[in-house]
């Protein structure tokens, strides 16, 4: 059983999660483009020296061409986010960058349902959907 996050790894996952959405919001355009990019999850070491990142992109085909281009701008990243939280941490943790692709699978699965639906595979009859839809 994984142990559970600290609550100082909580505040401090809180605040880069926050002012990383910031950045990236007054900085990402110059970085990658018209691509959208949310801050979705932030994981923190124990130690708070490590981050892990979970970044949704929007708006590209290439997602993984838009996390490369933030790895590339890692320094200038850091920096401007470092400015923002210096008054509560005594370290920047190192930040990784990961997509996070969560919300596109689950397009995928609500899309699988639907052609399942569409083809009547779903294991119900069409005259109990008709009596279902009748009590709404």
């Amino acid at each position: 059983m994984a142990k559970s996050e600290s609550k100082r790894q909580l505040q401090v996952a809180e605040l880069i999660k926050r002012n990383l959405g910031m950045v990236l919001q007054q900085e990402g355009s110059y970085i990658y483009g018209a691509a959208f990019v949310t801050v979705t999850e932030i994981k923190v070491t124990p130690d708070l020296s490590q981050a892990k990142a979970y970044l949704s992109v929007f708006n590209t085909e290439d997602k993984l061409s838009v996390i490369q281009l933030i790895e590339a701008s890692q320094r200038q990243l850091h920096q401007s986010l470092y400015q923002r939280v210096k008054k509560h941490i005594r370290r920047m943790p190192v930040l990784e960058y990961y997509i996070d692709d969560t919300l596109d699978e689950m397009y995928r699965v609500d899309d699988l349902f639907q052609k399942l639906e569409d083809e009547n595979q779903m294991g119900r009859d069409r005259k109990e959907e008709d009596k279902d839809d009748s009590y709404s």
